[in-house]
């Protein structure tokens, strides 16, 4: 499985890179057919809610799955992001088994 990693308005620390890298790894093993995966982290101005913006695409034959969260650390939005694709590839299998 291909996996980029793109940091917007700010440069990812070597740490961060291997910390969303490891949980990319423990996703493989629920998206046995997944072709690529695409991690966005960006800053954004809204404190209040989170600035920390991680989006997560995983490219699926026939449909992509993309989860985006809001938190105030990358680490937290990034296992909140791997939580809802999990959800969501139960649902893609559940579909694809019909």
């Amino acid at each position: 499985m291909n996996v980029e990693i793109q940091s917007v308005k700010f440069d990812a620390d070597k740490k961060l890179v291997e910390f969303v890298e490891k949980k990319i790894t423990k996703l493989d093993k629920f998206a046995e057919k997944a072709v690529a995966v695409k991690v966005v982290m960006k800053l954004d101005k809204d404190h209040e809610k989170g600035n920390k913006v991680v989006t997560i695409t995983l490219a699926m034959p026939g449909e992509d799955l993309v989860a985006e969260n809001r938190c105030k650390t990358f680490e937290e939005a990034v296992d909140l992001s791997i939580d809802a694709l999990k959800r969501q590839l139960d649902k893609y299998k559940e579909k694809v088994a019909k």
